[in-house]
C-alpha cells in the first residue's frame, strides 16, 4: 500500500505509560531522559497543532468489544494499581465527545461491537493519564481515548481502526495518533532500587533493539507483521498481545513510508520504555510489507484451519486420484 494523501492523521507516537516519568523522574537518569523525551513530543505536537489527540492505549484492556471515552470532561484521582506508593496523580481532561460518538457509529457499521464511556469516575487508565499529563499538560487539545480489547485478532483491530480514520474523514479533523505501550514489558518482580533499573533481562533487550532498529527506519508495516513474534519473545504471555502497532499501522497507513525517530529508550521498573516519533515520507527506506490481507469490515473470527462437513464433502467429491494403488501408477 502506498501513502494517501492527505490522510487526516499526520504523525504518530509511541509513548510508555508507567508513572515514573511524571511522578519521580529525579530518581533514575533513565527516567529523567523519558521525561525529557515526553517534552520534545510535546513540542512537535505543537508544530502540528492537530485537532485532536487520538489515543490507543494498551493499558484500557476491555474483555466485550471495543470501549470508546466521550465524557467530555473526566475528572477524578488516579493512583496506578502497581506503584501506589509513587503518589496521587489528579486530572482534568478535555475529550472529543462529539468524534468518540462518530468513532462508534462508524466502527459499528464496520461490523465491530463498540461502546462508548461517559460516567463520572470511570476509571481511566494510567497509561493515558501519564500521557496526556506529559504531552498535553493543559488541556490544549481534545482528546479520545480507546481501549484494548484483549481478544481481537489482526482483522478486527485493522477495521477499528479504519472506523477511526472513517470518523476523521466525516469531521474534516486532522490527528495525531498516540500508542500507549512499554516495548517489552516485563517487569521486575520483586522490589528494585531506582538506581538499579535494568531491561528485564537480555531477550528483552535484544527485542526491543530490533523494534528500536526497524522503527527508526520507518517501517511501521514491517514492526506491524512482527507483532505476533514480538509478543511471544518480549512480551508477558497473556491474552493482550502487541496488537497497537496493528492499530497504529492501519490508522496511519499500511506501509513503510516513514521518518522513524527514537528520542529515548530506557528500562522503566524492567519494561522498555521508548519514546518514538513517525512521520510521513515520500519514499520507503525499504520495501518489506508483508502480504497479509487487508480487511474493509469486521465478519467475525476466521477460523482457517477448521473445515466444515460440506466443505470436506465437496473436496472429496472433486478428488481426481484414485485410493486404488495401481490407478495411479503415472503418478508414481
Amino acid at each position: 500500500m502506498r501513502p494517501v494523501a492527505n490522510h487526516p492523521v499526520e504523525a504518530g507516537f509511541i509513548l510508555p505509560g508507567l508513572p515514573h516519568p511524571l511522578l519521580c523522574p529525579e530518581d533514575n537518569p533513565g527516567w529523567q531522559k523519558i521525561r525529557n523525551a515526553f517534552n520534545r513530543v510535546r513540542a512537535k505536537i505543537e508544530e502540528i497543532n492537530p485537532d485532536l489527540l487520538l489515543i490507543y492505549s494498551t493499558m484500557w484492556p476491555s474483555v466485550i468489544g471495543h470501549q470508546i471515552q466521550s465524557n467530555p470532561n473526566p475528572e477524578w484521582k488516579h493512583v496506578d494499581e502497581l506503584f501506589h506508593n509513587l503518589g496521587t496523580i489528579p486530572y482534568k481532561f478535555r475529550v472529543d465527545a462529539d468524534f468518540a460518538n462518530e468513532y462508534n457509529k462508524l466502527s459499528q457499521k464496520r461490523g465491530l461491537h463498540t461502546r462508548t464511556v461517559n460516567y463520572h469516575g470511570f476509571p481511566i487508565d494510567t497509561g493515558s493519564v501519564v500521557v496526556q499529563k506529559l504531552v498535553n499538560p493543559e488541556n490544549k487539545y481534545k482528546a479520545v481515548i480507546l481501549s484494548s480489547n484483549v481478544y481481537a485478532d489482526r482483522a478486527e483491530t485493522v477495521v477499528f481502526a479504519k472506523a477511526g480514520v472513517d470518523a476523521l474523514q466525516e469531521q474534516n479533523k486532522k490527528s495525531v495518533a498516540i500508542v500507549v505501550s512499554s516495548l517489552s514489558n516485563r517487569l521486575h518482580e520483586k522490589f528494585i532500587p531506582a538506581n538499579m533499573d535494568k531491561i528485564h533481562s537480555q531477550k528483552d533487550e535484544e527485542w526491543n533493539r530490533k523494534m528500536l532498529e526497524l522503527l527508526g527506519e520507518g517501517r511501521l508495516e514491517d514492526v506491524a507483521q512482527l507483532s505476533r513474534q514480538i509478543q511471544r519473545e518480549a512480551r508477558v504471555r497473556k491474552v493482550t498481545s502487541f496488537k497497537p502497532m496493528w492499530w497504529l499501522v492501519s490508522v496511519m497507513g499500511a506501509h513503510n513510508c516513514y521518518n522513524g525517530e527514537v528520542l529515548e529508550y530506557q528500562p522503566i521498573y524492567g519494561a522498555g520504555a521508548g519514546v518514538i516519533a513517525l512521520t510521513r515520507a515520500e519514499h520507503a527506506a525499504r520495501n518489506l510489507e508483508f502480504d497479509e490481507e487487508d480487511p474493509e469490515k469486521f465478519a467475525g473470527d476466521r477460523n482457517v484451519l477448521s473445515l466444515s462437513a460440506e466443505s470436506l464433502g465437496e473436496m472429496s467429491s472433486q478428488s481426481t486420484v484414485s485410493h486404488n494403488p495401481e490407478d495411479n501408477e503415472e503418478d508414481l
